[in-house]
């Protein structure tokens, strides 16, 4: 599958979760068997811890389908970066998202300033960028932030050497933002400006 088969494949998925009709593949004990031993999942999903985001639910998926990275705010550190390099250069997956969400309670924080005195506030400090790329623009500021910090996260992978930059720019992968709309179930893709890889 390469990557314009995968988005497609996301998006249909999720139109399906919207529609209230999801086919729920690939959750049988036999697809369990069948992945006992190997894995080749089509998509890689860096997206926010949220409970209400969950991306094998929203994209209609199932066990081996997409390889899921969570953390609040979605934020790129080298734990991220290594775990997406092993999805991309050993399993050859040839999609990453990135995955923002509305309502954002991480973001929420950063917009607002919070200083909790323990780790949160280290989180809270790595969106702050997002921020303030934000900061001028009309609309909710929460919402705005969210959209930049997909947008900045998205960037950090496709300039990340020496291996995400090299298989972006030969395009063997395709790194896309998008934003989930925790009310209405929709995903929104955010940056399909460049061409997918075949």
């Amino acid at each position: 599958m390469n990557a314009n088969e995968a988005l497609k494949k996301l998006a249909d998925g999720n139109r399906r979760f919207v529609d209230g009709r999801p086919t729920h593949p690939h959750q049988k004990p036999e697809r369990r068997a069948i992945t006992s031993s190997a894995q080749q999942p089509f998509a890689q999903v860096l997206t926010c811890s949220d409970s209400r985001v969950v991306p094998e639910i929203l994209f209609d998926t199932g066990i081996g389908d997409i390889f899921v990275l969570r953390v609040a705010g979605n934020i790129v550190d080298d734990a991220v970066l290594g775990s997406l390099e092993y999805g991309a250069a050993h399993l050859n997956i040839p999609l990453i998202v990135v995955l923002g969400h509305t309502r954002c309670g991480a973001v929420t924080a950063a917009v607002e300033g919070a200083d909790t005195g323990d780790h949160i506030t280290a989180l809270v400090e790595s969106l702050l960028p997002a921020v303030e790329a934000s900061r001028s623009k009309p609309g909710d500021p929460v919402e705005n932030a969210v959209r930049a910090n997909v947008f900045l996260e998205t960037e950090i992978l496709r300039q990340s050497e020496p291996t995400l930059a090299k298989l972006w720019e030969t395009r063997a992968i395709q790194v896309v933002g998008a934003v989930y709309d925790i009310g209405t179930g929709e995903v929104e893709w955010l940056d399909l400006d460049r061409s997918t890889p075949e």
